[in-house]
């Protein structure tokens, strides 16, 4: 049975870091069985919509002990606003991210202009996480299960501005301050993550495709998020987005 086969009948029985595979797998390999999950999982009915690019600030790096971005792909999103029941998500949390949604196909080598220049809008957004495995202990197995994605709450796109770095996020949990970044923390600039991102997904044989969205990675660590929870994050100059769960 090859690695893809092997997982995904894992994964069938709920398995998303299957035992058999602790400490067996290098991170080219997890890339290999994430997208190969993916193609199964669009040919069952889902669809490709974009990707995130995560452990991007040095925030989130030495809270999951790892030095290089990452990338998942997404398969759905849903609105600001939506709120979620505790039975829909796996240990969850969340990461206050710019979503940018892309105007044209990208090649494997473009700068910050080419990138700025794609931009078609940019989005408030969160990225729902789901720890559905030991992350840190184990992150070629969190690479192979989609990097912890689960789905992005996004808010209203507007027309990318000129100044990303000095964009500051403050995120609000029921009713509280929680932490707050900016734009800078994003590999100095959100932009520098879809030219990584398009050099990454190029040694695959994948590029970044016109109407894709890419979720660029957090301004703050990443937070949990438990039932009653009401979480807002608010861009200055972007907009806000926010999300709930219930009891």
């Amino acid at each position: 049975m090859d690695m893809i086969e092997a997982f995904w009948q894992a994964r069938q029985r709920g398995e998303f870091f299957p035992v058999a595979y602790y400490d067996k797998l290098s991170i080219e390999q997890a890339y290999d069985v994430q997208l190969g999950l993916i193609e199964r999982r669009v040919a069952a009915g889902e669809k490709h919509i974009g990707w995130k690019v995560g452990l991007t600030s040095v925030a989130i790096q030495q809270q999951f002990q790892c030095h290089e971005p990452v990338f998942g792909c997404i398969l759905d999103t849903v609105p600001s606003g939506h709120v979620f029941a505790p039975a829909d998500l796996i240990q969850p949390g969340f990461e206050n991210e710019l979503c940018m949604r892309i105007g044209r196909d990208l090649p494997a080598s473009i700068g910050l202009d080419e990138a700025r220049a794609a931009v078609e809008s940019v989005h408030p957004a969160l990225e729902i996480i789901e720890t559905r495995g030991p992350f840190t202990a184990q992150l070629a197995l969190a690479l192979a299960d989609n990097a912890q994605q689960k789905t992005c709450v996004l808010g209203r796109g507007i027309a990318l501005p000129g100044d990303l770095e000095s964009i500051e996020a403050v995120v609000t949990i029921n009713g509280q301050e929680a932490g707050r970044g900016l734009g800078s923390a994003v590999l100095g600039n959100p932009l520098h993550s879809i030219v990584w991102l398009a050099k990454k997904l190029a040694e695959r044989g994948r590029h970044i495709r016109a109407g894709d969205i890419v979720m660029t990675g957090s301004f703050t660590r990443q937070f949990a998020i438990a039932p009653g929870d009401r979480i807002h994050v608010a861009f200055a100059g972007i907009g806000d987005v926010e999300t709930a769960m219930t009891v």
